[in-house]
């Protein structure tokens, strides 16, 4: 089964954001994790800079991984390829459309 991953339009404080882009010089990506995210366990954010796309989804996992953290992508761009997972939204999900009915 292929890893799955919430995409989002905009960063959240809850969770390690991965962020996708396109741009003139090519494809770029960053990690962002808020402290807010992980409880303390970071001192404050932590921003990775300008990363190849797939060295910032391994970044991210990571750190995820690491501090015990969601993830979310941020990807207006279009940036993410198949092979790296399943993107999907929240609003989507069987789960969101229940908690929408009551």
């Amino acid at each position: 089964m292929a890893n799955r991953f919430e995409q989002v339009d905009e960063l959240q404080p809850d969770a390690i954001n991965l962020v996708f882009e396109q741009r003139g010089d090519g494809q770029w990506a960053k990690v962002h994790c808020p402290a807010s995210a992980v409880q303390g366990r970071l001192p404050k954010d932590f921003n990775s800079g300008d990363l190849p796309p797939f060295d910032a989804l391994a970044t991210g996992i990571k750190l995820a991984n690491d501090l015990k953290a969601p993830i979310v992508v941020v990807d207006r761009d279009g940036v993410w390829k198949k092979e790296w997972g399943v993107l999907y939204r929240w609003e989507d999900e069987p789960e969101a459309k229940e908690q929408g009915e009551a």
